[in-house]
């Protein structure tokens, strides 16, 4: 691999795992700080994580184009207020092109583990094809969606046609003129029944619980909107200011008064009142939870399609799927030919399945074995030197996850400086602080609307929500401006002449 290299390799080698916005997003604010000593490591052979991962038919992002995109390498020419999979995956490339990100990225990657050596304040990690390299920083970003969910529902591994996860499209596979099961009715399925139900013979769409669907206005951009974009100074960074504080403002009501967004549960009502006219088919689609419990979806074309002659809504409980069907707890028998799981991911586990070895030789999964947690999402106690973006309760409900990668990317930037300029080993958070900030994140967390009594992917299986940020994202911002050294061990990279034995924390750390 070759690649422009600062004189620092040797000095402070940094490991980058991910290359989707996360990882990108890092590798230009280092280049930016004048560090050139990193590798990205990407198990794929192409840069774009979930953008690039998600292929299937509709596949678009519900944040508002201009807010999901980096806030420093802004794109004045989005097609629409919501783009879909290819352009946004074309922008993630584009910006790789344009920075020169390709010679440090190691493709066909996998990382597949690490060990910290405390002695060296090193981390050691496991590469797929049986490499090893050391990093003294290790930043993963490799984000919550990586891992299908797949329910263990008896008899699947029976079934004799073609069956693959949303996120693993099989696009070898003709649908046209398939009796088809799509399970799950979540963000992803919203978005490729439409599709697929206009080629198929036969949709069944399994439900387990109706989601709450909005309107999706999704307007493209004139082109003299788009010149405007380019030409105007501060036009395009005001815009997307708007929608910022357009979107934050809905915080009020998720994280603080859940009561506040009772007037949109009555718009989504009407919304399927007015759209759904059989009342048996009305009833199916209506949810039974506040509005925001679970994730808020948007379509235009979700109940529409539901009503055509070709589809049909189960809500009965599946029971077993055999070699041509699946049979639900009312008796029948639904013969399809595939199987779409649009089932989503596993959320909570989080860097699985690289299993990650910290001080003592500890294991990430046996840290978190009561949950995952972490100081603000980036760092977790044990585990010196190594910063995950999107971590722990740093997701978001109403707002543009990329906001917070970018006030990650800035913390993570600035714990790096530290490491270099005070010449440490490595920098530890303490698990006090650890554990005061989490008690904190926990109790904020039952003022949510997420904790409403609904069961969503939000939650783990003890029903606490490890995923979401509680607050506004404002806050999240101001907050990781500048790590408190307070709340840190740090430790130097040389022991004091006097001493023989293992270093001891800097004074006042």
């Amino acid at each position: 691999m070759g690649s422009t290299r600062t004189g620092d390799d040797e000095e402070f080698p940094i490991a980058i795992i991910g290359a989707g916005f996360a990882g990108i997003g890092t590798a230009i604010r280092l280049l930016q700080e004048g560090i050139g000593s990193f590798t990205i490591f990407e198990q794929a052979e192409r840069v774009g994580g979930t953008w690039r991962d998600n292929t299937y038919p509709g596949c678009a992002c519900d944040v508002p184009s201009h807010l999901y995109s980096l806030s420093f390498d802004q794109n004045p020419r989005w097609t629409h207020e919501f783009s879909g999979q290819a352009e946004i995956l074309a922008y993630l490339e584009d910006v790789v092109a344009r920075h020169g990100l390709r010679p440090f990225i190691r493709f066909g990657a996998r990382v597949e583990g690490g060990r910290f050596d405390e002695s060296t304040g090193t981390w050691t990690l496991k590469i797929s094809n049986g490499e090893e390299f050391r990093a003294r920083a290790v930043i993963a970003g490799v984000g919550p969606f990586g891992n299908p969910a797949i329910p263990d529902i008896p008899g699947r591994e029976r079934f004799e046609g073609v069956q693959f996860h949303s996120s693993r499209w099989d696009h070898s596979y003709d649908l046209r003129g398939k009796r088809v099961a799509s399970i799950g009715t979540g963000a992803s399925a919203i978005q490729y029944v439409p599709e697929i139900a206009k080629e198929v013979d036969r949709l069944t769409v399994f439900q387990r619980t109706a989601p709450w669907v909005f309107p999706k206005p999704n307007r493209p951009y004139s082109e003299w909107a788009k010149r405007a974009f380019e030409v105007v100074p501060g036009l395009q960074r005001l815009y997307r200011s708007g929608i910022y504080w357009s979107w934050e403002s809905r915080a009020v009501g998720f994280v603080r008064y859940p009561e506040l967004l009772r007037p949109a549960e009555w718009l989504g009502r009407w919304h399927i009142r007015r759209s759904v006219k059989d009342p048996a088919l009305r009833a199916k689609v209506t949810p039974d939870f506040s509005v925001g419990c679970k994730r808020v979806l948007g379509s235009d074309d979700w109940y529409p399609t539901l009503q055509r002659d070709n589809v049909e809504l189960v809500t009965d409980r599946i029971v077993e799927i055999d070699e041509g069907g699946i049979l639900t707890a009312d008796g029948r028998r639904h013969e399809v030919d595939a199987i779409v799981w649009g089932t989503g991911f596993r959320v909570t586990d989080f860097l699985l399945p690289m299993r990650m070895h910290g001080l003592g030789g500890r294991e990430l999964s046996d840290a978190w074995r009561n949950g995952a947690e972490a100081y603000y999402g980036i760092v977790v106690s044990g585990f010196p030197n190594l910063f995950m973006l999107l971590g722990p309760n740093t997701g978001l409900g109403h707002n543009s996850v990329v906001f917070m990668i970018e006030a990650q990317i800035h913390y993570v930037l600035a714990m790096i400086r530290r490491l270099r300029d005070e010449g440490l080993a490595y920098l530890d958070v303490k698990p006090l602080e650890q554990r005061r900030f989490n008690e904190t994140i926990q109790e904020r967390m039952k003022r949510t609307v997420w904790l409403t009594g609904c069961q969503s992917w939000y939650l783990d299986a003890s029903g606490r929500n490890f995923t979401l940020w509680p607050g506004f994202t404002f806050e999240y911002w101001l907050r990781t401006r500048r790590p408190d050294p307070k709340a840190y061990l740090a430790m130097p990279r040389v022991a004091p002449a006097r001493r023989s034995s293992a270093p001891s924390p800097s004074p006042g750390a």
